[in-house]
């Protein structure tokens, strides 16, 4: 597995993980004075998620 790949795929992971720990903790996101929904981290958990998961198979398949 080249090192590039295992430390994206690890990047990928640990986003996918603080969006899964604010929906949980339900924390609130502000930007510029805007409320961001929870869904938003929805949404950003299933794509850094699978981009985590196609990486580590896509290293391991080399």
């Amino acid at each position: 597995m080249k090192p590039f790949t295992t430390i994206a795929s690890v990047i990928f992971m640990l986003i996918c993980i603080a969006h899964v720990a604010r929906l949980v903790l339900k924390m609130d996101i502000m930007v510029n004075g805007f409320r961001v929904p929870l869904w938003v981290s929805m949404i950003g958990c299933l794509i850094t998620g699978a981009l985590s998961i196609l990486l580590w198979i896509e290293g391991k398949r080399r």
